[in-house]
């Protein structure tokens, strides 16, 4: 498929939110917030106070069954 006709909603390069992740993995919202911050998914692009995945990057990491990503970071006290 030529980049013409491909539906720019499934390119590669096109970021998910939260949501569009938890409908890909079927769980709920909150869950993919406790992956993120548990470190235990790819770390996402921060834009202002929103957090989005490039859909490659989770296709990939669902694919390769879903590998923890990095160690969690511990709040300071």
């Amino acid at each position: 498929m030529d980049q013409s006709t491909q539906n720019p909603a499934e390119s590669p390069a096109t970021l998910l939110s939260i949501r569009q992740i938890a409908g890909i993995l079927g769980c709920s919202t909150r869950h993919v917030q406790r992956l993120a911050d548990g470190g235990k998914m790819p770390r996402p692009i921060r834009l202002g106070a929103l957090l989005r995945w490039p859909r490659q990057v989770i296709e990939d990491w669902v694919a390769g069954g879903c590998p923890v990503s990095r160690t969690p970071q511990r709040a300071s006290r």
